[in-house]
């Protein structure tokens, strides 16, 4: 094994990394040297990795990911390493304890490579923080890589690590694998043991998972850390689905506007391609929500959150938190909260009751609902930027995220599939989710459309492969 071929090991994902080091064809330490080495020929432009463990590993674990490096998502603590949520107010904090979640993927032989940037807190769908800087996406370094789960995706795109961590707010890893051309899943509501400390409306709604190049990594990732007390679980799915599936799906977004025209013409090539494989689509009228409001909720939980961390912060130090130790959309979503009384998550989980309700009428009797994953292309850098009103945020994000949060609502899996190339554009990927719990079969349509239309060779041009 040459660690100069800094291309091999990159084009290989998670499992062909761990079936090289089972086989003895490379040890543990020279995949962790390699990623390193990935890391720093990358890292310096792109930007995805806030936190480098540059230290090998002592003992690495015997498991299905044995001597795999990966990154977590600055949102998760990792002992010994900085963990900031890609605030300030956090820059110095160092995690102490491991999470269930982290146990688990520690018990699979995965190894911590470092953490991947983030939107501060993961409130934003926008990895450029105040705190790290602005991750660039490997397709078009003028673009954002999305979030808020940026980092990860782009660290995998760019081929420095297999696969990801990253979490799942409202988007969270399924816009950020859309606009790097990946493979990202949200697991159903409860489906995986704890990665957190705390609870709140906004965590409960998020699901912890990863970004990958390849659909059985993610399954596999899957398999490792499910809550197998919760009843049915998924095990590790490894083919593709055998059964024709009836698809419902809409184009328009919750705020009752159409794609962009390069987003249209990726969703219909993904119709033609289920209809090619046998499946039946079938065009239905969209759910119908009360945007304005239902977007007001979706903002009422985030700065619920934030202010949640304010406060903690507050009662266990003199100075309370600094007008400088958060980026104004963060101060602007807790403002915004605090203005609106102690009723105000009451009334934002009323909200969310009705457009669930709304959500499994207008599917019910489907198994797959498909729409695209994102309404625009994706952005430019400072599109998203924190240091803009709040306003104006919520009236961009609105334009772009109007298909993806109400699965983390309603607690649906649901996964993003990177099916359009489009000739010197960024990729743009292709979104399905099914009812909760049918975690499986979405896993089993996406190895389907992986061998119809596959995407392991497609590497953006500030890639590993690319590049060397």
């Amino acid at each position: 094994m040459q660690l100069t071929d800094l291309a091999f090991l990159a084009r290989l994902d998670g499992v062909a990394q761990a079936e090289l080091c089972a086989r003895g064809e490379v040890s543990a330490d020279e995949l962790f040297d390699a990623c390193m080495a990935r890391i720093d020929a990358l890292n310096p432009l792109l930007r995805p990795v806030v936190t480098v463990a540059r230290e090998r590993p002592r003992r690495v674990n015997a498991g299905p990911f044995s001597g795999v490096p990966f990154l977590v998502k600055d949102a998760s603590a990792w002992p010994g390493l900085r963990w900031s949520m890609g605030s300030r107010l956090f820059a110095s904090n160092v995690a102490q304890q491991q999470t269930p979640y982290g146990r688990r993927l520690e018990e699979s032989g995965l190894v911590c490579a470092g953490k991947s940037a983030m939107s501060e807190f993961g409130v934003l769908f926008s990895t450029e923080t105040l705190l790290e800087g602005v991750t660039h996406n490997p397709w078009d370094l003028a673009c954002s890589a999305t979030g808020s789960s940026g980092g990860s995706a782009v660290a995998v795109a760019a081929g420095l690590v297999p696969l990801a961590h990253a979490s799942d707010g409202g988007g969270s890893i399924r816009i950020p694998a859309s606009a790097c051309g990946l493979f990202g899943f949200k697991p159903s509501r409860g489906r995986t043991v704890p990665a957190s400390f705390v609870s709140s409306d906004f965590g409960d709604m998020t699901s912890e998972h990863c970004i990958s190049r390849s659909v059985r990594d993610s399954a596999l990732f899957l398999s490792l850390t499910e809550d197998r007390s919760s009843g049915s679980p998924v095990g590790f799915v490894r083919a593709p689905i055998a059964r024709k599936l009836r698809i419902a799906t809409w184009t328009r977004t919750v705020m009752g506007t159409e794609p962009e025209p390069s987003v249209r013409r990726a969703y219909d090539e993904a119709v033609a391609l289920l209809t090619e494989l046998g499946h039946t689509v079938e065009p239905i009228a969209p759910p119908l929500f009360d945007s304005p409001v239902l977007g007001d909720a979706f903002f009422l939980v985030s700065g619920a959150a934030v202010a949640g961390i304010v406060e903690r912060v507050d009662q266990t130090r003199d100075m309370p938190v600094q007008h400088d130790e958060l980026e104004p959309f963060s101060w602007a979503l807790v403002e915004a909260f605090l203005e609106r009384g102690p009723d105000a998550l009451l009334h934002a989980r009323s909200v969310f009751a009705q457009a669930v309700r709304a959500y499994f009428e207008a599917t019910r009797g489907y198994d797959v609902v498909l729409t695209p994953t994102i309404a625009t292309e994706p952005w430019r850098i400072g599109h998203l930027s924190p240091i803009l009103g709040r306003e104006e945020l919520l009236r961009r994000t609105a334009r772009a995220i109007g298909y993806t949060p109400i699965h983390n609502i309603a607690g649906c899996p649901a996964m993003s599939v990177p099916l359009h190339f489009p000739e010197g554009g960024l990729p743009i990927g292709t979104h399905f989710a099914a009812a909760p719990g049918n975690d499986a079969l979405l896993l089993g349509l996406a190895y389907q459309l992986e061998e119809a239309r596959p995407w392991k060779d497609r590497w953006p041009p500030y890639s590993i492969p690319a590049l060397f």
